[in-house]
Parts: structure tokens; sequence; C-alpha cells
């Protein structure tokens, strides 16, 4: 089986860094034209002319995901000048890590509308594009989470759930048009992320990194973290006409780790 998305167009979010950006690269190397978008032009810049090319255009949108009617202007107008993009990565940083006793409101509606709100803006900016074309992929990068809360991540747990959900009914009403919404949930990836999360754990309980590391890791049937390229590979199946009949599903990428753990906070 080859894969090739040559002639589609890839919006992917959170693409400066980590899962975004293996995603954004690896959809590339298979022909896809690519618009990043995060709120960093300078990393924008950067991450757009490093992306591989066989003639492709890469180009990129500058958006905040904290104000999702500026993304949603921004990406009207750009599909508007463009045409239609036939696949959505959905992918933004996950909520700060802390127990739900003590989480505020404020970051519950922070994460609601980084994630579900914004993922909502882009998925309809880009829903009419995809119908008529005949081809569209929505892929969300969530967390296992989704599967089984994560010991203190209170918040993420809460909104990961909220915008499975959402992307079950998207996929249940958008099936007719070949249209497929599936997400996808790492485990323990060694992006940013993991390092800040694994650096809180062991400030808190005077554990060292290391043994954090060793700790998590252990709990990991094939005794390693994924790598971004790892989570990103199985984005780009989603986003091929070899998954053309698979929508509505949540895919752990952990190394077996979902249901074989104590819950160590991952992503």
């Amino acid at each position: 089986m080859k894969i090739d998305l040559t002639g589609k167009k890839a919006i992917v979010c959170g693409s400066t860094q980590g899962i975004g950006r293996a995603s954004a690269v690896v959809l590339a190397e298979l022909g896809a034209n690519i618009t990043l978008i995060a709120r960093n032009e300078v990393e924008l810049q950067k991450t757009a002319a490093a992306l591989p090319s066989k003639g492709q255009k890469h180009d990129y949108i500058v958006a905040d995901f904290s104000q999702p009617e500026d993304l949603r202007r921004k990406v009207d107008a750009y599909i508007s000048s463009n045409g239609p993009v036939h696949i959505l990565v959905n992918n933004t940083g996950g909520p700060a890590g802390g127990p739900i006793v003590n989480a505020k409101s404020d970051e519950f509606l922070s994460a609601f509308t980084n994630h579900l709100l914004c993922n909502q803006h882009l998925a309809q900016a880009t829903f009419e594009g995809m119908k008529s074309a005949g081809y569209g992929r929505i892929i969300n990068i969530i967390s296992t989470s989704v599967k089984q809360p994560l010991k203190g991540l209170g918040v993420s747990n809460t909104i990961r759930a909220a915008v499975g959900n959402w992307a079950k009914t998207w996929a249940n009403e958008v099936g007719a048009f070949n249209i497929t919404v599936n997400n996808v949930l790492p485990g323990a990836t060694g992006t940013g992320r993991l390092k800040s999360i694994i650096e809180n754990k062991s400030s808190k309980t005077g554990i060292s990194v290391s043994e954090v590391e060793s700790e998590m890791i252990e709990e990991i049937p094939m005794k390693r973290f994924a790598t971004p390229e790892e989570i990103a590979n199985a984005v780009a199946f989603l986003a091929s006409p070899a998954a053309s009949y698979i929508t509505g599903i949540n895919l752990p990428v952990d190394g077996g780790r979902t249901g074989n753990y104590n819950n160590h906070f991952v992503q």
C-alpha cells in the first residue's frame, strides 16, 4: 500500500513543534500542500521553509487559539482566497496539570476555548470545501485520557473527553459526504509538554527527573516513550485514502500503555 496525498491541502494546527510539526512534515513528505497554524510567526516561517517539497506550496496562518473568533475569520479568508482544505489536523497544547479539586473556572473556560471551540470553528470553516471535493479528513490529537482519566490532569481529562464526544458527533453527521473524523490518542511522547510534566512532578514530589521518567517508562509495555514521528504516522494514515472507511474512532498510539498502568499523567 502506497499512501499518496498529492493534490491534497492540509491545515495542521500547533505545527511549529512536537506532534504538530511532525505531522506537517510527514503529510508534506506524502505530497500534501501544508498550511501551518500557530501564533509565533518567526517559528512558522522556519517550519514552513523546512517542510519537504516536490513542487508543493506550503504556507501558514498566524493565529492565537485563545481568540477563536479571530482564528475563524483568518481561516475563512484563507479558504476564500486559496480554495478548499481536504485534511484538518486539530492539535493544541494541553492545559496545565493539577488535581481537579483545585481547578479554577477560568482554567476550564480557557481549555474549552483553545480546544473545543477552535476545533469547531476550524471544522465548520473547512466542511463545505471537503463536502464539495468529496474528500475530507478531520483528525484530532487528543490524549489517552479519553479512554482512562490520568492522575494530576483534572482540567485536561475533562476537556479531552468533551472533544472526543464532539468528534464522534461530527463523524456521525458528515460520514455520508465521504468525510471522516477520528481522534489520535498519544501516550507519553518525547515533546516539550512531556518534559515540563516530568519536571513539574519532580519538583512537587522531590523525586529526580530520571526517576520520574523511569517510573513512567516501566508502565509502558514497549519500555520507551513515543517519538512525535510515530504519532504523526498514525495521523498520516488516517488522512489518507487508505483510511476511507474508518471514522468515529479513538486510536491510542501509546506503546500498549492504555489499561496497563497506574495513571501517571502523560499528555
